[in-house]
């Protein structure tokens, strides 16, 4: 491992997004905060309780996921694909840094920005429903498989991906949409059949209740089947960026 290159690296890629805190920080923060005022008090007052929790507390966790995923899938897949439509990617290729050096520098930075933004959403909305957490060691290690999950992905869609219309496909059309279905505000035991079994299908309500168990100590789903199918996302993200970096693919080319 060349530690002062990847050092370099990931000092560059977390400037990157600190720089415009507005857009990368308080933008997220500022939505989601919408999401738990507007979906929290507005149907808190008719929706009293999901699987024993307060609708407004039961909310949370869902949120801190939405911006967790986003953010590390942005900031990756935005670095990366910047890289290349520039074309600064060949001087990351030529300098002394091998692929673990980079990949990890990616996700770290990335992993960085969406706790950063899952934890300031949940110090917003812990004013309002309390900052007592079930399970915090579950909740870090869940959420940071999860970001590194997502971090990944981010970097096998931009290295893929050769127009900006491209790049977007993936997170408007199948993660916010996947996202928004994974139990954010409802809980998958209220959905009658079949649509109770459609969304079990959907690996991201899986994220959501197994950060959800860890918040709050419920969960409609096992939390590690949760643990399991994240883990499998992120073996299968590993293998393919790794080797989309060790192949060069439509980055040398």
């Amino acid at each position: 491992m060349n530690a002062i290159g990847f050092r370099t690296l990931f000092a560059k890629e977390t400037r990157r997004f600190l720089k415009v805190p507005g857009q990368t920080l308080a933008s997220p923060v500022v939505t989601t905060a919408l999401y738990f005022l507007v979906f929290g008090f507005a149907l808190g007052g008719k929706v009293r309780e999901l699987d024993g929790v307060p609708y407004v507390r039961f909310i949370v966790p869902g949120l801190v996921m939405l911006g967790l995923i986003q953010n590390s899938f942005l900031n990756s897949a935005s670095s990366m694909f910047i890289m290349k439509v520039q074309g600064t990617i060949v001087d990351l290729l030529i300098a002394p840094l091998s692929t673990f050096d980079v990949l990890l520098a990616f996700v770290l930075a990335a992993v960085v920005r969406g706790f950063a933004v899952g934890t300031v959403t949940w110090l917003v909305a812990a004013i309002f429903t309390g900052f007592h957490i079930a399970h915090p060691l579950w909740m870090l290690a869940f959420a940071f498989l999860v970001g590194i999950t997502f971090a990944l992905l981010g970097l096998a869609i931009a290295i893929w991906s050769d127009k900006f219309e491209q790049l977007n496909i993936i997170p408007t059309f199948i993660i916010t949409p996947l996202t928004f279905l994974g139990g954010v505000f409802y809980s998958a035991r209220m959905l009658p059949a079949p649509w109770a079994s459609v969304t079990r299908c959907n690996p991201i309500l899986y994220m959501v209740e197994g950060l959800r168990y860890g918040i709050l100590g419920v969960s409609s789903t096992s939390p590690y089947v949760g643990l399991a199918v994240t883990g499998g996302i992120c073996a299968a993200a590993l293998a393919t960026v790794w080797w989309m970096l060790e192949s060069g693919y439509k980055l040398r080319s």
